[in-house]
């Protein structure tokens, strides 16, 4: 009952402070509130940084009249593509070379080498290989994610504690025991530490690429949007988009929650 108690505690006070933005960015871009030393001109603030009821009510119409379903729809496929393939992919190569030392030993110059490079800079050259459609986007959303993922479970499994791996063997288990067993369970937790942040940049990934070349797509839009200083469109677009990666990330902490029901939550501890 406490637990839940400071839970609503907590999301009370995240809606004020919530509320409490809103209120601060509406007061400091409307023309009628805002004081006369911030601007010369009053209307500047609004032409820069918006306003919350303007960016509310576009985002109203983009939903109420249909506008933004296709759009959205892109982006999500875009994301969700990028997301599964770069988790697959990293999980699945992070557990080759952290199990094969000789393969990371061979590999690891040219991992260090491509992951020290800025892989949004790889969006031109993927529009140039698989054109302006969804798989380049998809592609660098694949390049954001892979990594982050690939180098968690590396080190989840390099993590390994040794007295572990001796007692399973000592009881019998082969490697496809340890793997699942052992391997596996340990990389879970840096795997979803990992996944919450993989979400964020799938987003980036697919924004990005739609935002240098696309037809469709919520980058797209905001694009259009630039190109004509809409600035209030530009926000709308940012909103929509923080909503549905809260609502994706608040997917993976599902997952993570029945997945990995043996761990501890924050603030709990054993009891003896």
């Amino acid at each position: 009952m406490s637990s839940r108690k400071t839970s609503s505690f907590l999301r009370l006070w995240q809606v004020l402070i919530l509320a409490g933005l809103f209120a601060f960015w509406h007061v400091a871009t409307d023309p009628a509130l805002l004081p006369p030393f911030y601007f010369d001109n009053p209307n500047k603030a609004a032409f820069f940084f918006g306003q919350p009821l303007e960016v509310l009510a576009r985002v109203w119409t983009w939903f109420s009249s249909g506008s933004i379903y296709e759009h959205l729809w892109v982006t999500l496929l875009e994301t969700v593509l990028a997301f599964v393939i770069g988790t697959v992919s990293g999980l699945a190569i992070g557990l080759w070379l952290a199990l094969s030392p000789t393969a990371a030993a061979l590999f690891d110059p040219y991992i260090k080498a491509v992951n020290s490079m800025p892989r949004v800079i790889l969006a031109p050259i993927f529009g140039v290989w698989f054109g302006l459609g969804m798989a380049s986007k998809v592609a660098l959303g694949v390049t954001l994610v892979f990594f982050i993922v690939f180098f968690n479970v590396y080190q989840g499994v390099r993590e390994v504690s040794h007295t572990v791996l001796a007692n399973a063997r000592m009881l019998g288990a082969n490697d496809r025991q340890l793997l699942r067993h052992v391997y596996i369970p340990s990389a879970m937790s840096w795997v979803f530490a990992s996944l919450h942040n993989s979400v964020g940049l799938a987003f980036v990934g697919a924004v990005v690429g739609e935002y240098l070349g696309s037809s469709e797509g919520v980058g797209y839009l905001i694009l259009q949007a630039e190109g004509t200083f809409d600035i209030n469109s530009v926000f709308a677009g940012i909103l929509v988009l923080t909503a549905f990666a809260l609502i994706l990330d608040g997917m993976v902490t599902f997952a993570e929650r029945r997945l990995m029901v043996w761990q501890p939550r924050g603030g709990e501890t054993e009891r003896i």
